[in-house]
């Protein structure tokens, strides 16, 4: 893992098995346009924020490691639409105490990437502050916009 991938770490009074349920609850704390699984290897996923598509397989998920590899991305904004396709969202998960340890890892976003900038706001909206939310108070803060064309 390269120190350069954008990171983030949360805590809360919860436990392991919560919060990887939590995680799991895409559409609870990152956003509504949410189709698909992400409770076990294999299942796939789609997210959408207006006209930006995302989609995902998870490849990995125990109670302590989930891994999420986006196979396909449509970034409008960006010169390259596709720039997250390929790269891998890491989430480890460990008790410490009475808390416990969320960490995400966006493995591919690098500062070196046109979207590092608004992904790095996105992710620590949605990580450092939506899911923190649903994880302490039951209910996040996900995107509620649609799809802008049909």
């Amino acid at each position: 893992m390269s120190t350069q991938d954008y990171a983030t770490t949360i805590h809360a009074s919860t436990s392991a098995k919560e919060a990887v349920e939590a995680i799991d609850r895409v559409g609870a704390w990152w956003t509504s346009s949410f189709e698909g699984a992400a409770k076990r290897v294999g299942d796939t996923f789609n997210v959408r924020f207006g006209d930006t598509f995302v989609a995902f397989e998870v490849v990995e998920h125990t109670d302590e490691k989930i891994v999420w590899h986006v196979t396909d991305s449509v970034l409008p904004w960006l010169r390259d639409k596709t720039e997250w396709t390929g790269t891998d969202i890491v989430w480890r998960v460990a008790a410490e105490g009475r808390d416990t340890r969320v960490q995400m890892t966006h493995r591919g976003l690098v500062p070196t990437v046109e979207c590092y900038p608004n992904c790095e706001r996105g992710w620590d909206f949605y990580v450092g502050k939506s899911l923190q939310k649903l994880l302490v108070e039951g209910e996040g803060l996900p995107d509620g916009r649609k799809r802008e064309h049909a």
